[in-house]
């Protein structure tokens, strides 16, 4: 079984902002296309994944990514982040009908395909499941069987409504690189733990070297 993976990447002018006191604003555009960029060449690399659809409206961030092998589908609702991915996952469906898909965080830096396929084989045993962010409050992904909308709730206490949607949670161990995402400081700091790819690894290594 193969998964096609719905990746939201907002307009790099307006991600991050959260990461204020981390990366001032000429170089959060860059941070947050360095997530998206690892984040998605990662995805690509997992046995598990057929193909990776990203869903944006900014122009660079759909030029590199395409680069990398993804597919760019335009972000035309304009609705937010849940219309985004709904439109993303119907155009998936419109083109390969019966398409396992499912959602995923544009900011998990960390992302290691071996873990990601662990969170896929177990997401296919339910029509649809989730898995929690590190802090056990927000969702880093989201996965619907080919029968199944998508329906996302991701926002705010996403993992409480993606629960009472009736998706199942994914308790799984050791796949903390699928988990963490990124928003603040402390975030970047536990993914940089971890390991990163090279291209959040690259722009890091400035943000230090400016800090010195």
């Amino acid at each position: 079984m193969q998964w096609t993976l719905v990746v939201p990447v907002k307009p790099l002018t307006r991600a991050k902002s959260r990461l204020a006191d981390t990366a001032d604003d000429g170089v959060r555009p860059g941070l947050a296309l360095a997530f998206a960029l690892d984040t998605v060449a990662a995805a690509l690399a997992c046995p598990a994944v057929a193909d990776v659809a990203v869903v944006t409206a900014d122009p660079r961030a759909g030029r590199e990514l395409a680069e990398l092998g993804a597919g760019i589908v335009r972000d035309e609702p304009g609705g937010g982040l849940n219309a985004a991915l709904a439109h993303g996952a119907a155009s998936v469906r419109a083109a390969r009908p019966g398409t396992w898909v499912a959602a995923l965080n544009a900011d998990l830096p960390a992302l290691r395909p071996a873990e990601l396929t662990r969170v896929l084989a177990a997401a296919a045993q339910f029509p649809r499941a989730f898995l929690a962010d590190a802090a056990g409050i927000g969702t880093t992904l989201l996965a619907a069987a080919p029968d199944r909308a998508l329906a996302p709730a991701f926002g705010t206490d996403s993992r409480a409504r993606h629960h009472a949607s009736g998706a199942m949670e994914l308790r799984l161990d050791a796949v903390d690189s699928v988990r963490q995402d990124v928003d603040t400081g402390g975030d970047l700091r536990a993914a940089l733990a971890l390991g990163v790819g090279p291209r959040t690894a690259a722009v890091a290594a400035r943000l230090l070297i400016a800090g010195q």
